[in-house]
């Protein structure tokens, strides 16, 4: 097998040159920039678009990569995907942060589009998450499920009890601590303007 097809059927190879044409213009990209985000020539992304050429699995990959999807998504219509994506409470990949203070575990799927991105964060009694500022115009709201929370956000302050939420500016220096006797646990969602 060469480096430019696969064994697929034309069938097959006209659904993905339609998905690929349909996602590029979707995100308004050229076949330029595609081949410069994935490393794919421009001629074979062209010739793929044209369902002149099977790709490798390789080279599916990268296009899907270049998406921030996997294999399975680029080549399923996106009428027969799943439109629901599990993230399981035992991944490991999903855990940003875990130790004796501090447990942090990212909810949203990890290729996601990242203007929004959601956590849950568990703190022991007394610990504290302290963030350096953020890209300007990022703003987070935490919501306390159980436990006392304290907010730093520049010179504000605020106390959250279970069922609280708080909305923050992130762009300067901010702190979650938890002021109470048992652990805090909370939601965070990050969003970037």
């Amino acid at each position: 097998m060469d480096d430019r097809t696969m064994t697929e059927s034309p069938a097959e190879a006209g659904r993905l040159s339609t998905r690929v044409i349909e996602l590029r213009k979707r995100r308004g990209l050229t076949l330029e920039q595609l081949a410069a985000a994935s490393g794919v020539s421009r001629s074979m992304l062209s010739q793929i678009e044209r369902g002149k050429a099977n790709p490798t699995l390789a080279v599916t990959l990268r296009i899907a990569q270049a998406f921030d999807m996997n294999i399975g998504d680029l080549v399923d219509q996106p009428w027969t995907a799943s439109r629901i994506e599990v993230v399981r409470g035992d991944d490991a990949s999903q855990l940003f942060r875990d130790d004796q203070e501090c447990r942090i575990r990212t909810l949203s799927p990890l290729h996601m589009e990242k203007n929004v991105e959601f956590y849950e964060i568990r703190l022991a009694p007394g610990a504290r998450l302290q963030s350096a500022a953020h890209f300007e115009g990022t703003r987070e709201l935490l919501t306390v499920t159980q436990g006392q929370a304290r907010i730093l956000a520049g010179e504000n302050r605020c106390a959250l009890s279970p069922g609280d939420s708080a909305h923050y500016h992130a762009d300067h220096e901010h702190t979650i601590e938890n002021c109470g006797e048992a652990e805090l646990v909370s939601f965070l969602v990050v969003t970037y303007q």
